[in-house]
């Protein structure tokens, strides 16, 4: 058993111990942030006089060297580590001898496990804001080219007013680049940088803690020593956006899934994002949508798990804390891989316009402009919302829409009607006409969607400059 501690200890570890104690089997991902961090503190020793600068580069190389023979299949990280530190420090020794021991002078394994989340959440945040990147933009796509596709919107799952694909899908425009406000958020948050903090009190070398950070590209070193070993509050952070992620996710697939039934044919799901049955021949079933539904509740977990690690640590460092990094990477995983699908299935589905603008004209979409008809005919609003009630269950009994009917029988209502009515409720009036800024107008949407086209812009910008973070 390879370990870093062991001194003041006369007995073995018992093995199931071990193995319960032992983070390896998962912590080993994070092997190039582990590398990373370790050459810029041997960089900070020698630059500060600590060690010298041959040993200085025999560690980078020997470092190199371990990464580049795991990266081939040449080297195995075996359970017979207590976790990718003392993996990395003891095949550093066997290669390179002494020098290697000198690694981890003025540094715990406290703030070197702190860094790497770090790091490898600054990585996460970076390759989620990537994915985000390309949803937004496939939602934007097609709103273009959707300006005119008329649809049901709803309230309770009701048809309640007629809208756009354009102006619906730009709800989930709305929601998705809010999460990737929350993305920049985190990483603005997470951006400093713990080594140098040792256990919990910092070290008496002399270490330049303003260079590491600058080696490493954070902003600055972290504020308090025993809070840099001790906090998560970053990883709470980006699980949280992550959740708020899968939860619109979870919304827009519900509603794949309701648009793809019999019931609606709304969409058609390509092939490649869809599966059959064991027993009944035609059927085609939207699991991508259902599973990306169903692991919300997962990356769900994994924020509540931390949560409640959390919140009966005492300062600073405890072992509890090890327990962020499967929930995390679980969560992280399953995240990107959910956004990844869905954007596919959504760029590759087929939107029924025909089906969808009937479906508008079928479900009364119309009553609320009719009653806005008669009130500019000077009928007073709440008659003029009894009036349409009554014309809609007259419809109901007659299997047929408000334009349908004649118009002696609406004049048989209230008088006010007059031929200009079927203008006035059509879908392409009761759309065109709504102005107001947020509304599925044509007007209003084209200024959208070159907002969009603008936010989208800068948001890539954002997203292209973390690549200068890479070592």
């Amino acid at each position: 058993m390879a370990q870093l501690w062991g001194g003041r200890f006369e007995g073995e570890i018992n093995e199931l111990a071990w193995k319960f104690n032992a983070s390896i089997y998962f912590d080993k991902r994070l092997i190039k942030q582990d590398i990373q961090g370790s050459k810029a503190h041997v960089t900070m020793l020698a630059k500060q006089g600590i060690i010298s600068d041959e040993e200085r580069d025999q560690i980078v190389n020997g470092l190199d060297t371990i990464f580049a023979d795991v990266e081939a299949g040449k080297l195995d990280i075996t359970d017979k580590y207590e976790d990718i530190h003392s993996f990395l420090e003891a095949n550093l020794i066997d290669r390179i001898g002494d020098a290697g021991k000198k690694m981890h002078t003025g540094r715990s394994r406290n703030d070197q496990v702190a860094l790497d989340m770090r790091l490898y959440i600054r990585e996460e945040v970076r390759n989620t804001a990537n994915v985000i990147y390309d949803m937004l933009d496939t939602l934007n796509g097609i709103m273009k080219d959707n300006l005119h596709t008329y649809m049901p919107g709803f309230t309770h799952l009701q048809k309640a007013q007629p809208v756009t694909l354009a102006h619906h899908l730009g709800a989930y425009f709305e929601m998705f680049y809010r999460d990737s406000q929350r993305l920049m958020d985190v990483f603005t948050r997470l951006n400093f940088c713990p080594l140098g903090s040792g256990a919990l009190a910092g070290t008496t070398y002399p270490l330049d803690r303003e260079f590491t950070a600058e080696l490493l590209k954070f902003t600055g070193p972290t504020n308090n020593s025993m809070d840099s070993v001790s906090d998560r509050d970053y990883l709470i952070e980006f699980l949280s956006a992550l959740s708020m992620i899968m939860m619109h996710l979870s919304r827009f697939s519900e509603e794949v899934i309701i648009w793809n039934s019999n019931e609606y044919g709304f969409v058609t799901i390509d092939d490649a994002y869809s599966t059959g049955s064991s027993i009944m021949p035609q059927k085609k079933n939207p699991d991508i949508a259902e599973l990306v539904r169903g692991k919300t509740g997962r990356v769900y977990g994994a924020l509540n798990s931390l949560l409640v690690t959390m919140k009966g640590i005492p300062l600073a460092y405890d072992k509890d804390m090890q327990e962020d990094k499967e929930v995390s990477f679980d969560a992280i995983d399953t995240t990107k891989s959910c956004l990844i699908l869905f954007t596919d299935m959504l760029r590759t589905m087929k939107f029924n316009k025909e089906q969808m603008e009937k479906s508008a004209i079928r479900g009364f979409t119309d009553a609320t402009d009719a009653a806005d008809y008669l009130v500019n005919k000077g009928v007073p609003f709440r008659d003029a919302h009894g009036i349409i009630g009554r014309i809609v269950l007259h419809c109901i009994d007659k299997n047929c829409g408000i334009s349908d009917l004649k118009i002696e029988e609406l004049k048989g209502f209230a008088m006010e009607f007059d031929e200009d009515v079927y203008e006035a409720i059509s879908l392409k009036t009761c759309v065109e006409k709504r102005l107001t800024a947020g509304a599925p107008g044509p007007e209003v949407m084209k200024k959208s969607i070159a907002r969009n086209d603008k936010r989208l812009n800068a948001y890539w910008t954002k997203v292209k400059s973390f690549e200068t973070l890479d070592a």
